[in-house]
């Protein structure tokens, strides 16, 4: 009975050992591959290399495809990457990846471009951070492009063309109709920012393009989504709670 009950813990302990093992470290390098710190202290327009996980796909169309990545330390937004629709498919939310591209800028957005993939042994789906008390801050930036998430915002009045006040726009400036982007305001420690559910996201089929256009002004709300940055912060929504 000692001699089973022996084996039998080393059995439990080899098993507790391989699991820790088999844990994915999202901040672990492959020799030649950047940590996001060198990623981020990389000049614009210089070739990078970096190792991340695919959090989300925005779109493909034409054998490229938009991605939002992340590893254990920050965010990477692969923008047009080449890539077949088998291969697109492939690219399942956690799946590892090398990227080798240059990054760049767009109206202070940071991006990889031109770039090439593998795809690697591994998988790592990132917890949203929490990063309402950021907001208004130099700080926030830092953040940008990750899974991060807001609570206790509130809906605030967007205008219309008509100079109406309204809860959300199709796009920035009201100008499209069901099936765009849905804009909306929200306000937080007096400070007004603009968010939005980015269609090409999520659809207007899904639960949060719905939910966007049941806001009201004034609702509370907690929100998660993509740390996106056009001309400051534009984050892209993809759940939204009304408390």
């Amino acid at each position: 009975m000692k001699k089973f009950l022996a084996v039998a813990l080393v059995v439990m302990m080899v098993l507790s050992f391989a699991a820790c093992s088999a844990k994915e470290d999202p901040k672990k390098k492959s020799k030649g591959v950047m940590t996001y710190a060198e990623y981020d202290a990389a000049a614009i327009d210089t070739e990078v290399v970096v190792e991340t996980y695919v959090q989300a796909k925005q779109s493909w169309w034409e054998n490229k495809a938009t991605i939002y990545t992340q590893d254990g330390d920050g965010a990477y937004f692969i923008y047009e990457l080449p890539i077949s629709e088998e291969d697109f498919k492939k690219l399942e939310p956690g799946t590892k990846i090398k990227v080798t591209g240059y990054k760049s800028e767009w109206s202070g957005e940071v991006e990889i471009t031109d770039a090439k993939f593998e795809i690697e042994k591994g998988t790592w789906i990132a917890p949203a951070t929490d990063v309402t008390a950021l907001l208004g801050t130099d700080e926030l930036v830092k953040k940008q492009n990750m899974f991060v998430e807001f609570k206790g915002l509130t809906i605030a009045p967007s205008k219309d063309a008509d100079g109406n006040e309204v809860p959300f726009l199709y796009k920035w400036d009201g100008s499209g109709q069901e099936g765009d982007d849905v804009y909306f305001n929200v306000s937080y420690n007096g400070n007004t920012f603009q968010f939005l559910v980015e269609s090409y996201l999520c659809g207007k089929d899904t639960d949060v393009y719905k939910a966007a256009q049941n806001l009201k002004v004034g609702d509370t709300v907690d929100m998660t989504g993509f740390l996106y940055w056009y001309e400051g912060v534009n984050p892209h929504i993809t759940s939204i709670t009304v408390k």
